[in-house]
């Protein structure tokens, strides 16, 4: 076999280290809902309050907020993109009872934070939302590459396997990704959640709360 010549190899490299980081995308197996079980999820998906930042203070969401943008710069360069990335995949991710740090660690894993990222098996965007759920839970109208839509869906759709699987995580992520049984995946995600998106709010008394609150943050948090 003939060797390449050094501006090959180089070109090479380069083009490698450019690649996009390697992701896990896989895709939610359909299955059969009740028409109790699809009510219920079409109702989640359907609320269209504004979204906004819900910490017990301003000064800690913004924190927040800064602390996330900063861990971010590097995939989202575009800060007022990022930041309404950012306060929306917190909005959504409280409003789902989803810790938001988690679903961070998921996105990473399942598209590397690539807006209109698609898998093998057809899963699309941030959250690798598999099309079928549109026409089991939603309408005609949604896109899964909007941003909101499709951190929406996600949200709901992690919940909704914590849910049937009695909060065992492991095993939700896994029927999220559709590897239920393989530990590879959910190893994954708490790591990152764990190792690249942890964050702990610090308080004079202690860890602040995090819930959904009453006053929201704008957009845009200079």
């Amino acid at each position: 076999m003939r060797r390449l010549d050094r501006a090959t190899r180089r070109l090479l490299w380069a083009l490698a280290l450019a690649a996009p980081a390697t992701v896990f995308a896989g895709a939610q197996i359909y299955e059969p809902l009740s028409a109790s079980v699809r009510a219920v999820l079409h109702k989640a998906i359907s609320d269209q309050a504004a979204p906004y930042l819900a910490f017990d203070t301003e000064q800690e969401a913004r924190q927040w907020l800064a602390a996330m943008s900063k861990r971010l710069a590097a995939r989202m360069p575009d800060r007022v993109a990022r930041e309404e990335f950012l306060i929306t995949t917190h909005y959504e991710a409280k409003r789902a009872g989803l810790d938001p740090q988690l679903v961070l660690g998921l996105i990473q894993v399942e598209s590397n934070f690539r807006k209109y990222a698609v898998s093998r098996a057809g899963a699309r965007g941030y959250m690798q939302v598999m099309p079928f759920w549109v026409r089991l839970i939603g309408n005609k109208d949604h896109n899964l590459f909007h941003l909101r839509t499709n951190l929406r869906y996600g949200c709901v759709i992690l919940r909704h396997y914590l849910d049937r699987e009695n909060g065992d995580l492991y095993r939700a992520l896994g029927r999220y990704n559709g590897s239920l049984g393989q530990a590879e995946y959910p190893t994954l995600v708490v790591r990152a959640w764990q190792r690249d998106w942890h964050y702990p709010l610090r308080t004079a008394g202690g860890l602040a709360r995090a819930d959904v609150r009453d006053r929201p943050l704008p957009r845009s948090a200079s």
